[in-house]
């Protein structure tokens, strides 16, 4: 997978950074922590500039962000309600879960969408509440803009800094990204066992 990636960023430069950022935020085929080191580490050999693999790394993953901002909005509050009615167990989610859920993103929104692009596994569906509760555009993007950002540019650096070391990133990153998604399902499976409906 890593020569796989190389090739790319290699053969299409930004715009594959850019592809490859946005298909991992849409439908993640291949993780932002192995596509961002590895374009640091093209960009430390010499073939790209690494403030530019930066942005193109973040204008993806921002892009990617979209159709998941757009899928909650279209989606909405009261089809999220009937959903948990009729499949409430399976979601672990009450309507008067959505509610009191959509009631605390409304007010914490920014701060959820800012922290949430920085969390592996998170990061790709923090989109989803924000279109829920139609959240401002503007700061939406401004705020996925700054979180991405600093995830993005610190993948890119460790690419870059480490050079031929650039898997030790991967070790390190992988663990932390597998570690949350087991708690996410432990959640899952805990909250599925105790789940009573609230009315």
């Amino acid at each position: 997978m890593f020569d796989t990636i190389v090739d790319i960023v290699e053969r299409s430069g930004y715009l594959g950074i850019f592809l490859l950022m946005l298909a991992e935020n849409v439908f993640p085929p291949i993780p932002s922590e192995l596509i961002m080191p590895l374009a640091g580490f093209v960009a430390a050999e010499g073939g790209l500039h690494l403030a530019a693999v930066i942005l193109a790394g973040t204008a993806g993953s921002v892009a990617g962000a979209l159709p998941w901002y757009y899928a909650g909005m279209l989606f909405g509050h009261q089809r999220i309600e009937r959903l948990a009615a009729r499949h409430g167990r399976w979601l672990t989610v009450s309507p008067a879960d959505v509610g009191t859920a959509s009631a605390w993103f409304a007010r914490h929104g920014v701060a959820v969408v800012f922290f949430g692009r920085l969390v592996p596994a998170i990061r790709t569906l923090i989109s989803v509440p924000a279109g829920i509760v139609r959240m401002p555009m503007l700061p939406f993007l401004a705020y996925s803009t700054i979180g991405s950002l600093i995830w993005t540019s610190l993948l890119a650096l460790a690419g870059y800094l480490l050079q031929s070391q650039y898997t030790v990133v991967e070790q390190y990153v992988e663990p932390v990204s597998k570690g949350v998604v087991m708690l996410v399902l432990g959640i899952y499976i805990y909250r599925f066992a105790r789940f009573k409906p609230r009315q």
